[in-house]
C-alpha cells in the first residue's frame, strides 16, 4: 500500500518520526508541495492513502488519482479538501480534532501579555545599554496595562475559547462569551451573551471561532464601531474572520488600541497586507499550534485515524454525511 504525505515539514521539521505512519505501508514524505493541481496529482500518483496539512485536494485531483481511498488531514481545519465530493466518491476524510487546545489558548494569552508589557522590546532596550544609561532607576517606552478587573470577550467558546477564558479568569478578568451551544462547563468560566453586548463591554476581544460563511469577516467596520474605544483584539483562529483593511483603519485611527494576530487572510502573509503597516499590530507566523507536544498529538491521532480506517471503522471522519450508506 502506498502512502503519501504532501506537506509534512511543518508537522515534522525533523524533531519527530514518521515511523508510526510508515509501519502501514510504503511511505513517501514531501516536505512541501506547490499548490498546483498538476504537481499534486503527480505526487499522489497511485497512492491509496494521502496525508495533507494545507495542500489542497480538489475534485479534479481526486478524479485524476483513482486509487485514492482515504484522506487524512494533519490538522483540525479541513476546508482545503473538497469533503463533499470525497464523500460522494466514497473517500473518507479524517482530521485531528483536539491536538492544540492548550497551546492555542496559551498563545492567545501570550499575545495579550506582549501587548500589555512589550517584554521583548524592553529586554532588547536593556541589552542595547539604555537602562545602564538611564537617568532614572527604570523606564518604559509603551503604556503598561494591568488586566485584573478588565473584561475579555471571547467569540467562539469551544475547547480553545474555554482554555483562554480560564487563563483570563486566573488573571482576574471578567469573561464574556458567544457560542452556538452554551454548556455547563462554559458557564462556569464565562457569562454567555449576544455579540453586540460582547463588543460593547469588552476591553479585550479574542477570536476562537471556526471559519464558516457566517463568521467570515465577523470583525469589520460595522462591528468595530460597536466596540469600546481603545479595545484590544486578538486573533489566532483564522485570518478571514477579520476584514484586515477595516482593522488596519481602526488601528491607525486609535479606535482599536492594539491587535495581535497569528493568522492572515492569505498565508504566508502577502507583502501588501494592510496590517503590516498598521499601528500597534503584532503579527506572528501562524505558530500557535506548533509546540512539539501538540505536533506529537497530531502524529499519534493520525496514526490512530489510519489504523482505524484500515480496520474498516474510520474515526474522526468529517464527511460521513456524504459517504455511501
Amino acid at each position: 500500500m502506498k502512502i503519501v504525505v504532501l506537506d509534512g515539514y511543518t508537522e515534522n521539521p525533523g524533531d519527530l518520526s514518521w515511523e508510526p505512519i510508515e509501519r502501514f505501508g510504503e511511505l513517501q514524505v514531501y516536505d512541501r508541495t506547490p499548490y498546483d493541481e498538476d504537481e499534486i496529482i503527480r505526487r499522489i500518483g497511485d497512492a491509496e492513502i494521502v496525508f495533507t496539512n494545507k495542500c489542497p485536494i480538489s475534485a479534479r485531483v481526486m478524479d485524476a488519482c483513482p486509487r485514492m481511498r482515504y484522506i487524512s488531514v494533519l490538522a483540525t481545519g479541513y476546508n482545503i479538501v473538497d469533503v463533499q465530493y470525497a464523500g460522494q466518491k466514497g473517500i473518507p476524510v479524517s482530521n485531528v480534532p483536539t491536538y492544540g487546545t492548550a497551546a492555542v489558548g496559551q498563545f492567545a494569552i501570550a499575545l495579550l501579555l506582549e501587548i500589555c508589557h512589550h517584554v521583548q522590546h524592553h529586554s532588547d532596550a536593556v541589552h542595547q545599554g539604555r537602562w545602564s544609561e538611564s537617568p532614572d532607576w527604570c523606564f518604559w517606552d509603551y503604556p503598561l496595562i494591568e488586566l485584573d478587573g478588565k473584561t475579555m470577550g471571547i467569540i467562539g467558546f469551544g475547547r480553545i475559547g474555554q482554555t483562554t477564558g480560564r487563563i483570563a479568569r486566573a488573571l482576574g478578568m471578567r469573561v464574556l462569551a458567544t457560542g452556538s451551544r452554551p454548556t455547563p462547563e462554559g458557564r462556569a468560566i464565562a457569562e454567555y451573551t449576544d455579540l453586540d453586548t460582547l463588543l460593547a463591554q469588552s476591553d479585550v476581544i479574542a477570536l476562537h471561532c471556526p471559519l464558516f460563511p457566517d463568521t467570515q469577516g465577523i470583525i469589520n467596520r460595522k462591528t468595530i464601531a460597536k466596540m469600546k474605544d481603545g479595545v484590544i483584539l486578538l486573533n489566532n483562529s483564522r485570518g478571514p474572520l477579520v476584514v484586515e483593511q477595516d482593522l488596519a483603519d481602526a488601528l491607525n485611527s486609535g479606535k482599536v488600541f492594539a491587535a495581535a494576530v497569528d493568522v492572515a487572510s492569505t498565508e504566508p502573509i502577502r507583502p501588501d497586507n494592510p496590517l503590516l503597516g498598521a499601528k500597534n499590530c503584532l503579527i506572528t507566523p501562524h505558530i500557535s499550534w506548533a509546540p512539539k507536544e501538540s505536533r506529537e498529538r497530531i502524529m499519534a491521532c493520525s496514526e490512530n485515524n489510519l489504523g482505524a480506517f484500515l480496520e474498516g471503522e474510520p474515526i474522526n471522519v468529517v464527511n460521513r454525511a456524504w459517504l455511501p450508506a
